[in-house]
Protein backbone atom coordinates (compact mmCIF):
# COMPACT_ATOMS: atom_id res chain seq x y z
CA UNK A 1 0.00 0.00 0.00
CA UNK A 2 1.21 3.09 -0.81
CA UNK A 3 1.28 5.95 2.03
CA UNK A 4 1.57 9.73 0.74
CA UNK A 5 2.37 12.13 3.93
CA UNK A 6 1.28 14.92 3.33
CA UNK A 7 2.17 17.62 6.12
CA UNK A 8 0.18 21.04 6.28
CA UNK A 9 2.56 23.93 7.12
CA UNK A 10 0.16 26.95 7.96
CA UNK A 11 -0.14 28.58 11.06
CA UNK A 12 0.59 32.34 12.16
CA UNK A 13 3.22 31.93 14.95
CA UNK A 14 1.16 33.97 17.69
CA UNK A 15 0.18 31.21 20.28
CA UNK A 16 4.12 30.95 20.76
CA UNK A 17 5.55 34.27 20.88
CA UNK A 18 8.02 35.41 21.04
CA UNK A 19 9.94 32.60 20.59
CA UNK A 20 7.25 31.75 17.24
CA UNK A 21 6.94 34.40 15.30
CA UNK A 22 4.66 35.32 11.68
CA UNK A 23 7.19 34.78 9.64
CA UNK A 24 8.91 32.26 11.78
CA UNK A 25 6.09 29.87 13.01
CA UNK A 26 6.40 27.36 15.83
CA UNK A 27 6.49 24.13 13.45
CA UNK A 28 10.29 25.36 11.87
CA UNK A 29 11.43 25.51 15.57
CA UNK A 30 13.28 22.67 18.02
CA UNK A 31 10.98 23.01 20.32
CA UNK A 32 10.78 18.97 21.52
CA UNK A 33 14.66 17.70 20.76
CA UNK A 34 17.09 18.76 18.04
CA UNK A 35 14.21 18.25 14.95
CA UNK A 36 12.22 20.88 14.13
CA UNK A 37 8.28 19.90 14.87
CA UNK A 38 7.91 19.76 10.87
CA UNK A 39 10.94 17.12 10.52
CA UNK A 40 9.61 15.11 13.77
CA UNK A 41 6.34 15.12 11.70
CA UNK A 42 7.86 13.81 8.78
CA UNK A 43 10.54 11.27 10.70
CA UNK A 44 7.30 9.89 12.55
CA UNK A 45 5.93 8.11 9.93
CA UNK A 46 9.08 5.90 9.45
CA UNK A 47 8.64 2.47 9.59
CA UNK A 48 5.13 1.87 9.36
CA UNK A 49 4.29 -1.30 8.84
CA UNK A 50 3.12 -2.96 5.57
CA UNK A 51 3.47 0.63 3.86
CA UNK A 52 5.55 1.82 1.25
CA UNK A 53 6.34 5.57 2.10
CA UNK A 54 6.02 8.49 -0.67
CA UNK A 55 8.85 11.10 -0.76
CA UNK A 56 7.18 13.96 1.93
CA UNK A 57 4.51 16.41 0.36
CA UNK A 58 4.70 19.57 2.41
CA UNK A 59 1.50 22.44 1.80
CA UNK A 60 3.00 25.73 2.90
CA UNK A 61 2.60 28.97 2.82
CA UNK A 62 5.83 30.75 0.12
CA UNK A 63 7.60 32.61 2.79
CA UNK A 64 8.71 29.61 4.14
CA UNK A 65 9.50 27.52 0.82
CA UNK A 66 13.65 27.83 0.96
CA UNK A 67 13.81 26.70 5.17
CA UNK A 68 11.63 24.05 4.40
CA UNK A 69 13.18 23.31 1.73
CA UNK A 70 16.32 22.66 3.72
CA UNK A 71 14.87 21.33 6.69
CA UNK A 72 13.84 18.72 4.28
CA UNK A 73 17.18 18.23 3.11
CA UNK A 74 19.41 17.97 6.47
CA UNK A 75 16.75 15.03 6.77
CA UNK A 76 18.07 13.30 3.74
CA UNK A 77 14.05 13.06 2.61
CA UNK A 78 13.87 15.97 -0.16
CA UNK A 79 10.23 16.10 -1.30
CA UNK A 80 7.55 17.66 -2.89
CA UNK A 81 6.72 21.37 -1.36
CA UNK A 82 3.54 22.98 -2.65
CA UNK A 83 3.25 26.93 -2.23
CA UNK A 84 0.09 28.51 -1.40
CA UNK A 85 0.19 32.26 -3.14
CA UNK A 86 -2.83 33.03 -0.03
CA UNK A 87 -3.52 31.23 2.98
CA UNK A 88 -7.33 29.63 2.86
CA UNK A 89 -7.39 27.72 5.32
CA UNK A 90 -6.72 23.30 4.99
CA UNK A 91 -9.70 21.96 2.63
CA UNK A 92 -7.99 23.74 -0.18
CA UNK A 93 -4.48 22.83 1.01
CA UNK A 94 -5.09 19.16 1.12
CA UNK A 95 -7.25 19.73 -2.17
CA UNK A 96 -4.02 20.83 -3.86
CA UNK A 97 -2.13 17.62 -2.26
CA UNK A 98 -4.72 15.16 -3.45
CA UNK A 99 -4.29 17.02 -7.24
CA UNK A 100 -0.63 16.79 -7.15
CA UNK A 101 -0.36 13.15 -5.73
CA UNK A 102 -3.30 12.06 -8.43
CA UNK A 103 -0.78 13.98 -11.07
CA UNK A 104 1.95 11.41 -10.20
CA UNK A 105 0.05 8.73 -11.57
CA UNK A 106 -1.10 6.56 -8.53
CA UNK A 107 -4.04 7.28 -5.95
CA UNK A 108 -2.31 6.87 -3.09
CA UNK A 109 -3.53 7.38 0.52
CA UNK A 110 -2.76 10.44 1.91
CA UNK A 111 -1.73 10.27 5.35
CA UNK A 112 -2.57 14.26 6.22
CA UNK A 113 -0.69 15.54 9.39
CA UNK A 114 -0.05 19.24 10.86
CA UNK A 115 3.29 20.16 10.92
CA UNK A 116 3.15 21.45 14.79
CA UNK A 117 2.00 18.93 16.28
CA UNK A 118 3.64 16.47 18.97
CA UNK A 119 3.36 12.66 19.63
CA UNK A 120 5.47 11.25 22.25
CA UNK A 121 5.11 7.64 21.80
CA UNK A 122 5.51 6.74 17.94
CA UNK A 123 4.68 3.30 18.27
CA UNK A 124 0.90 3.28 18.90
CA UNK A 125 0.93 6.16 16.55
CA UNK A 126 2.05 4.26 13.21
CA UNK A 127 -0.03 0.91 15.11
CA UNK A 128 -3.67 3.06 14.45
CA UNK A 129 -2.06 4.44 11.23
CA UNK A 130 -1.90 0.98 9.70
CA UNK A 131 -5.14 0.30 11.07
CA UNK A 132 -7.10 3.71 9.38
CA UNK A 133 -4.57 3.02 6.24
CA UNK A 134 -6.50 -0.45 5.34
CA UNK A 135 -9.89 1.57 5.98
CA UNK A 136 -8.94 4.30 4.03
CA UNK A 137 -7.62 2.31 1.14
CA UNK A 138 -11.47 1.06 1.00
CA UNK A 139 -12.67 4.19 0.03
CA UNK A 140 -13.35 5.77 3.97
CA UNK A 141 -12.53 9.22 4.87
CA UNK A 142 -10.60 8.65 8.19
CA UNK A 143 -10.05 10.57 11.35
CA UNK A 144 -8.10 10.10 14.44
CA UNK A 145 -9.46 11.17 17.90
CA UNK A 146 -7.61 11.77 20.83
CA UNK A 147 -8.48 9.63 23.70
CA UNK A 148 -9.46 12.58 26.24
CA UNK A 149 -7.65 12.69 29.78
CA UNK A 150 -8.97 15.89 31.46
CA UNK A 151 -12.23 18.28 30.82
CA UNK A 152 -9.91 20.00 28.24
CA UNK A 153 -11.73 23.45 26.69
CA UNK A 154 -9.31 24.27 24.41
CA UNK A 155 -9.80 21.56 21.49
CA UNK A 156 -12.78 20.58 19.74
CA UNK A 157 -14.66 17.10 20.21
CA UNK A 158 -15.77 14.59 17.96
CA UNK A 159 -18.63 12.11 19.38
CA UNK A 160 -18.37 8.49 17.92
CA UNK A 161 -21.17 6.68 16.89
CA UNK A 162 -22.16 3.20 15.81
CA UNK A 163 -19.01 0.85 15.55
CA UNK A 164 -17.89 0.64 11.62
CA UNK A 165 -18.44 -1.90 9.60
CA UNK A 166 -16.03 -2.58 6.88
CA UNK A 167 -16.95 -3.18 3.19
CA UNK A 168 -16.03 -7.15 3.77
CA UNK A 169 -18.32 -7.34 6.36
CA UNK A 170 -16.03 -6.99 9.36
CA UNK A 171 -16.84 -4.84 12.07
CA UNK A 172 -14.09 -2.72 13.17
CA UNK A 173 -14.39 -2.75 16.96
CA UNK A 174 -11.99 0.44 17.61
CA UNK A 175 -13.40 2.52 14.49
CA UNK A 176 -16.41 3.91 14.85
CA UNK A 177 -18.76 6.05 12.65
CA UNK A 178 -18.59 9.78 13.39
CA UNK A 179 -21.85 10.97 14.95
CA UNK A 180 -20.93 14.68 14.93
CA UNK A 181 -18.07 17.54 15.88
CA UNK A 182 -18.87 20.13 18.45
CA UNK A 183 -16.88 23.15 18.86
CA UNK A 184 -14.66 24.05 22.06
CA UNK A 185 -17.08 23.77 24.67
CA UNK A 186 -17.42 25.38 28.25
CA UNK A 187 -15.92 23.88 31.75
CA UNK A 188 -19.16 22.35 32.39
CA UNK A 189 -19.49 20.79 28.78
CA UNK A 190 -16.54 19.36 29.04
CA UNK A 191 -16.68 17.53 31.69
CA UNK A 192 -20.03 15.96 30.58
CA UNK A 193 -17.87 15.32 27.12
CA UNK A 194 -15.18 13.58 29.55
CA UNK A 195 -17.88 11.23 31.54
CA UNK A 196 -19.96 9.89 28.56
CA UNK A 197 -16.68 8.55 27.27
CA UNK A 198 -17.91 8.75 23.74
CA UNK A 199 -16.03 12.25 22.93
CA UNK A 200 -12.39 12.65 21.61
CA UNK A 201 -10.37 15.65 21.24
CA UNK A 202 -10.41 16.54 17.28
CA UNK A 203 -6.88 15.80 16.33
CA UNK A 204 -6.43 17.40 12.93
CA UNK A 205 -4.84 14.40 12.01
CA UNK A 206 -7.30 12.39 8.58
CA UNK A 207 -6.35 9.39 5.99
CA UNK A 208 -8.27 9.43 2.65
CA UNK A 209 -7.21 8.35 -0.99
CA UNK A 210 -6.46 10.93 -2.91
CA UNK A 211 -9.76 10.53 -5.39
CA UNK A 212 -11.60 10.00 -2.36
CA UNK A 213 -11.29 13.45 -1.04
CA UNK A 214 -11.65 14.86 -4.59
CA UNK A 215 -14.95 12.92 -4.66
CA UNK A 216 -16.27 14.46 -1.40
CA UNK A 217 -15.03 18.15 -2.25
CA UNK A 218 -16.79 17.71 -5.57
CA UNK A 219 -19.86 16.74 -3.12
CA UNK A 220 -19.62 19.42 -0.87
CA UNK A 221 -17.19 22.24 -2.09
CA UNK A 222 -17.51 22.06 -5.62
CA UNK A 223 -16.44 26.08 -5.65
CA UNK A 224 -13.53 24.99 -3.86
CA UNK A 225 -12.87 22.01 -6.30
CA UNK A 226 -12.73 24.13 -9.08
CA UNK A 227 -11.01 26.95 -7.90
CA UNK A 228 -8.25 24.62 -6.71
CA UNK A 229 -8.50 22.65 -10.08
CA UNK A 230 -7.67 25.93 -11.87
CA UNK A 231 -5.06 27.11 -9.75
CA UNK A 232 -3.25 23.81 -10.08
CA UNK A 233 -3.68 23.53 -14.30
CA UNK A 234 -2.34 26.89 -14.20
CA UNK A 235 0.51 26.78 -12.03
CA UNK A 236 4.29 25.60 -12.46
CA UNK A 237 7.23 23.72 -11.33
CA UNK A 238 10.17 24.88 -9.97
CA UNK A 239 12.55 22.36 -8.76
CA UNK A 240 11.00 20.32 -6.06
CA UNK A 241 8.74 23.92 -5.75
CA UNK A 242 5.05 23.28 -7.35
CA UNK A 243 3.30 26.92 -7.26
CA UNK A 244 0.03 27.57 -7.79
CA UNK A 245 -1.41 30.15 -10.05
CA UNK A 246 -2.13 33.12 -7.58
CA UNK A 247 -4.93 34.89 -9.51
CA UNK A 248 -6.97 31.61 -9.67
CA UNK A 249 -6.12 30.28 -5.81
CA UNK A 250 -7.42 34.07 -4.65
CA UNK A 251 -10.51 32.91 -6.00
CA UNK A 252 -10.76 29.79 -3.71
CA UNK A 253 -13.48 30.27 -0.34
CA UNK A 254 -11.49 29.49 2.55
CA UNK A 255 -12.54 26.29 4.85
CA UNK A 256 -11.27 23.60 6.50
CA UNK A 257 -11.19 20.12 6.32
CA UNK A 258 -14.06 19.57 9.02
CA UNK A 259 -16.52 22.29 7.98
CA UNK A 260 -16.12 21.57 4.47
CA UNK A 261 -16.77 17.45 4.37
CA UNK A 262 -16.09 15.86 7.84
CA UNK A 263 -19.32 17.46 9.72
CA UNK A 264 -21.55 17.05 6.30
CA UNK A 265 -20.21 13.37 6.39
CA UNK A 266 -21.64 13.49 9.73
CA UNK A 267 -24.83 15.52 8.83
CA UNK A 268 -25.49 12.59 6.50
CA UNK A 269 -24.83 9.45 8.27
CA UNK A 270 -27.56 10.86 11.06
CA UNK A 271 -30.18 12.00 8.66
CA UNK A 272 -29.66 8.49 6.99
CA UNK A 273 -30.02 6.79 9.99
CA UNK A 274 -32.77 8.47 11.28
CA UNK A 275 -34.65 8.28 7.57
CA UNK A 276 -34.79 11.96 6.96
CA UNK A 277 -34.35 13.57 3.43
CA UNK A 278 -31.15 14.82 2.67
CA UNK A 279 -29.11 17.05 0.30
CA UNK A 280 -28.56 16.01 -3.97
CA UNK A 281 -25.80 13.59 -4.01
CA UNK A 282 -24.91 13.62 -0.21
CA UNK A 283 -25.84 9.25 -0.54
CA UNK A 284 -22.40 9.50 -3.01
CA UNK A 285 -20.45 10.89 0.53
CA UNK A 286 -17.58 8.28 1.70
CA UNK A 287 -18.17 7.00 5.30
CA UNK A 288 -16.61 9.32 8.09
CA UNK A 289 -14.48 7.34 10.77
CA UNK A 290 -12.92 8.03 14.02
CA UNK A 291 -10.12 5.77 15.28
CA UNK A 292 -9.44 6.53 19.16
CA UNK A 293 -5.72 7.21 19.55
CA UNK A 294 -3.43 7.71 22.55
CA UNK A 295 0.05 8.06 21.51
CA UNK A 296 1.05 10.86 23.55
CA UNK A 297 -0.13 13.53 21.60
CA UNK A 298 -0.30 17.44 21.95
CA UNK A 299 -0.93 20.62 19.38
CA UNK A 300 1.13 23.07 21.71
CA UNK A 301 -1.04 25.29 21.06
CA UNK A 302 0.05 27.38 24.17
CA UNK A 303 3.19 27.47 26.32
CA UNK A 304 1.64 25.63 28.88
CA UNK A 305 1.04 22.96 26.49
CA UNK A 306 4.94 22.78 25.71
CA UNK A 307 5.59 22.88 29.58
CA UNK A 308 3.76 19.62 29.95
CA UNK A 309 5.08 17.64 27.46
CA UNK A 310 8.57 18.34 27.72
CA UNK A 311 11.01 16.47 30.78
CA UNK A 312 10.60 18.55 34.19
CA UNK A 313 12.70 18.60 37.56
CA UNK A 314 11.48 17.26 40.84
CA UNK A 315 9.85 20.04 41.22
CA UNK A 316 8.00 20.28 37.94
CA UNK A 317 10.13 22.99 36.40
CA UNK A 318 11.41 23.29 32.96
CA UNK A 319 14.77 24.90 31.93
CA UNK A 320 15.86 25.37 28.26
CA UNK A 321 19.36 27.29 27.34
CA UNK A 322 20.78 29.29 30.39
CA UNK A 323 18.80 29.21 32.80
CA UNK A 324 19.08 29.22 36.78
CA UNK A 325 16.24 28.14 38.96
CA UNK A 326 15.86 28.96 42.65
CA UNK A 327 13.14 27.60 44.72
CA UNK A 328 10.68 27.73 41.84
CA UNK A 329 8.23 25.17 41.13
CA UNK A 330 5.68 24.21 38.01
CA UNK A 331 7.79 26.97 36.21
CA UNK A 332 9.09 26.55 32.46
CA UNK A 333 12.38 29.07 31.77
CA UNK A 334 13.90 28.99 28.16
CA UNK A 335 16.55 30.96 27.39
CA UNK A 336 17.45 31.94 23.58
CA UNK A 337 21.17 33.79 24.48
CA UNK A 338 21.37 35.17 27.70
CA UNK A 339 21.09 34.16 31.15
CA UNK A 340 17.82 33.79 32.47
CA UNK A 341 17.18 33.49 36.62
CA UNK A 342 14.24 32.81 38.71
CA UNK A 343 13.86 33.00 42.28
CA UNK A 344 10.43 31.41 44.49
CA UNK A 345 8.01 31.83 41.62
CA UNK A 346 5.73 29.41 40.93
CA UNK A 347 3.43 28.51 37.49
CA UNK A 348 5.20 31.04 35.83
CA UNK A 349 6.53 30.83 31.75
CA UNK A 350 9.55 33.20 30.94
CA UNK A 351 10.21 33.27 27.45
CA UNK A 352 13.71 35.01 26.41
CA UNK A 353 15.10 36.09 22.95
CA UNK A 354 17.21 38.64 21.21
CA UNK A 355 14.94 41.04 21.13
CA UNK A 356 11.83 39.99 23.51
CA UNK A 357 11.08 38.58 26.94
CA UNK A 358 7.38 37.22 27.67
CA UNK A 359 6.39 36.89 31.86
CA UNK A 360 3.07 35.50 31.84
CA UNK A 361 0.84 32.98 34.50
CA UNK A 362 0.80 29.40 32.86
CA UNK A 363 -3.14 30.15 33.08
CA UNK A 364 -3.26 33.09 31.08
CA UNK A 365 -0.66 31.97 27.81
CA UNK A 366 -4.23 31.65 25.56
CA UNK A 367 -3.99 34.99 26.24
CA UNK A 368 -0.28 35.99 24.34
CA UNK A 369 -1.69 36.32 20.64
CA UNK A 370 -3.53 39.48 22.50
CA UNK A 371 0.29 40.80 23.19
CA UNK A 372 0.91 40.13 18.96
CA UNK A 373 -2.45 41.70 18.30
CA UNK A 374 -1.17 45.04 20.05
CA UNK A 375 2.56 44.73 18.24
CA UNK A 376 1.03 44.45 15.18
CA UNK A 377 -1.45 47.55 15.40
CA UNK A 378 1.76 49.24 16.66
CA UNK A 379 3.58 48.39 13.82
CA UNK A 380 6.52 47.19 15.67
CA UNK A 381 8.60 43.98 14.26
CA UNK A 382 8.93 42.04 17.22
CA UNK A 383 4.70 40.78 16.26
CA UNK A 384 5.90 39.45 12.82
CA UNK A 385 9.69 38.63 13.01
CA UNK A 386 12.89 37.61 14.31
CA UNK A 387 16.15 39.74 14.72
CA UNK A 388 17.80 36.23 13.23
CA UNK A 389 16.06 36.45 9.48
CA UNK A 390 16.52 33.37 7.47
CA UNK A 391 16.98 33.42 3.72
CA UNK A 392 17.83 30.43 1.04
CA UNK A 393 21.51 31.37 0.96
CA UNK A 394 21.87 31.76 4.69
CA UNK A 395 20.96 34.23 7.65
CA UNK A 396 21.82 37.38 9.07
CA UNK A 397 21.50 38.66 12.50
CA UNK A 398 20.46 42.92 12.86
CA UNK A 399 22.77 42.89 15.80
CA UNK A 400 22.78 46.64 16.06
CA UNK A 401 20.84 49.64 14.94
CA UNK A 402 20.77 53.13 15.45
CA UNK A 403 20.32 57.01 13.48
CA UNK A 404 21.53 56.19 10.04
CA UNK A 405 23.91 53.08 10.58
CA UNK A 406 23.30 49.70 11.09
CA UNK A 407 25.46 46.10 11.53
CA UNK A 408 24.48 42.73 10.75
CA UNK A 409 26.13 39.61 11.12
CA UNK A 410 25.77 37.53 8.32
CA UNK A 411 26.28 33.80 7.62
CA UNK A 412 26.09 32.39 4.41
CA UNK A 413 26.29 28.61 3.71
CA UNK A 414 28.42 27.15 0.90
CA UNK A 415 27.75 27.46 -1.97
CA UNK A 416 25.06 30.17 -0.99
CA UNK A 417 24.49 33.26 -3.32
CA UNK A 418 23.27 36.22 -2.42
CA UNK A 419 21.27 38.19 -5.37
CA UNK A 420 22.97 40.92 -7.55
CA UNK A 421 21.43 43.78 -6.26
CA UNK A 422 21.40 47.34 -5.55
CA UNK A 423 20.48 50.16 -2.72
CA UNK A 424 19.09 53.44 -3.23
CA UNK A 425 19.56 55.05 0.02
CA UNK A 426 22.68 53.26 1.78
CA UNK A 427 26.16 51.92 1.38
CA UNK A 428 28.14 48.73 2.87
CA UNK A 429 31.21 48.22 5.02
CA UNK A 430 31.65 43.70 4.84
CA UNK A 431 34.03 42.38 7.08
CA UNK A 432 34.96 38.72 6.80
CA UNK A 433 35.09 37.09 9.73
CA UNK A 434 35.87 33.41 8.72
CA UNK A 435 35.69 31.59 5.53
CA UNK A 436 35.84 33.37 2.00
CA UNK A 437 33.60 35.98 0.23
CA UNK A 438 33.42 36.42 -3.66
CA UNK A 439 32.39 39.82 -3.85
CA UNK A 440 30.97 41.35 -7.03
CA UNK A 441 31.06 45.24 -7.06
CA UNK A 442 30.45 47.10 -10.25
CA UNK A 443 32.65 45.47 -12.89
CA UNK A 444 35.12 44.20 -10.37
CA UNK A 445 34.84 40.93 -8.81
CA UNK A 446 37.20 39.51 -6.30
CA UNK A 447 38.24 37.59 -3.29
CA UNK A 448 38.29 38.13 0.25
CA UNK A 449 39.38 36.27 3.01
CA UNK A 450 39.56 36.48 6.91
CA UNK A 451 40.16 40.07 8.31
CA UNK A 452 39.77 41.12 5.09
CA UNK A 453 37.17 43.99 3.93
CA UNK A 454 35.56 45.78 1.26
CA UNK A 455 33.21 48.77 0.92
CA UNK A 456 29.98 48.94 -1.72
CA UNK A 457 29.25 52.95 -2.49
CA UNK A 458 25.36 53.55 -2.42
CA UNK A 459 23.92 52.84 -5.80
CA UNK A 460 26.69 50.35 -6.77
CA UNK A 461 25.45 46.61 -8.29
CA UNK A 462 26.56 44.30 -6.06
CA UNK A 463 26.47 40.51 -5.13
CA UNK A 464 27.75 38.20 -1.97
CA UNK A 465 28.97 34.75 -2.89
CA UNK A 466 30.00 32.05 -0.38
CA UNK A 467 32.90 29.74 -2.99
CA UNK A 468 33.93 27.58 -0.27
CA UNK A 469 32.86 24.43 1.57
CA UNK A 470 32.98 25.89 5.05
CA UNK A 471 30.32 28.77 6.47
CA UNK A 472 31.15 32.28 5.31
CA UNK A 473 30.27 34.76 8.77
CA UNK A 474 31.26 37.96 8.13
CA UNK A 475 29.74 41.59 9.58
CA UNK A 476 27.94 44.11 7.75
CA UNK A 477 27.50 47.77 8.78
CA UNK A 478 25.02 49.94 6.76
CA UNK A 479 24.96 53.59 6.79
CA UNK A 480 22.59 56.09 4.98
CA UNK A 481 19.10 57.71 4.95
CA UNK A 482 17.17 54.65 4.85
CA UNK A 483 17.73 51.40 6.29
CA UNK A 484 14.96 49.19 5.22
CA UNK A 485 14.81 45.70 3.97
CA UNK A 486 12.76 47.29 0.70
CA UNK A 487 15.30 49.21 -0.17
CA UNK A 488 16.61 46.79 -2.41
CA UNK A 489 16.83 46.36 -6.25
CA UNK A 490 17.57 42.67 -7.84
CA UNK A 491 18.93 42.61 -11.07
CA UNK A 492 19.51 38.58 -10.55
CA UNK A 493 18.53 35.68 -8.49
CA UNK A 494 19.35 32.35 -8.50
CA UNK A 495 16.40 31.57 -6.12
CA UNK A 496 13.40 32.93 -8.16
CA UNK A 497 12.91 35.70 -5.66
Amino acid sequence: MLIQPVVLSGGSGTRLWPLSREKYPKQLLPLIGEDSLLQATVRRVEGIAGAELAPPMVVCNEEYRFVIAEQLRLLGKPGVIVLEPVGRNTAPALTLAALTALKKGADPVLLVMPADHVITNLVAFQQVVSQGAVLAAEGALVTFGITPETPETGYGYIQSGAIFVAQDGVQETNARLIARFVEKPDQATAQTYLEAGTYLWNSGLFMMRASVWLAAMAVCRPDILAACQAAWDQGSTDGEFIRMNKEAFAQCPPDSIDYAVMERIAAHATHAADGAADPANASALPPGVVIPLSAGWSDVGAWDALWQVLPKDGAGNVALGDVLLQDCQNTLALSGGRLVACVGVTDLVVVETADAILVAHKDKTQDVKKIVDILKKQGRAEGSAHRKVFRPWGWYDSVDAGERFQVKRIVVKPGGTLSLQMHHHRAEHWIVVSGTAKVTSGEKSFLLSENQSTFIPLGTTHRLENPGRVALEMIEVQSGSYLGEDDIVRFEDVYGR
